[in-house]
């Protein structure tokens, strides 16, 4: 992969230059986990991973662990989204007071963006 802006994913905002992070905006299905905590996620998409996994890879935490902010509709929250080897991808944990907020349930499709 070329490195230039260009090549990159990500979309440059006021946010990013203030903070430092890379946004990334997508769409993703909520899906819910089928074990006994029954967590609700969305899986960040497989590019979008790819490209945060290759270029911030080095500074994921224990279990792939990578400190972000998320929002998604008006609802921005201080989070981290976990690199996944099941799915081949990070997901973002849906924390039950911002599906309250948002109106969120499992199979919606949702706009998201993750600062990382």
């Amino acid at each position: 992969m070329k490195c230039c802006d260009e090549a990159l994913h990500y979309i440059r905002s006021d946010k990013s230059r203030m903070t430092g992070k890379i946004t990334y905006q997508f769409s993703a299905k909520i899906w819910q986990y089928s074990g006994p905590a029954a967590w609700y996620f969305i899986s960040l998409p497989p590019d979008i991973s790819e490209e945060i996994r290759h270029h911030l890879g080095w500074k994921e935490e224990g279990w792939g662990r990578l400190k972000a902010t998320a929002k998604i509709g008006s609802t921005e929250w201080k989070t981290a989204i976990w690199f996944d080897t099941k799915h081949n991808a990070y997901i973002l944990p849906l924390k039950a007071d911002i599906r309250k907020k948002e109106k969120l349930e499992v199979d919606m499709e949702i706009e998201a963006t993750v600062w990382v």
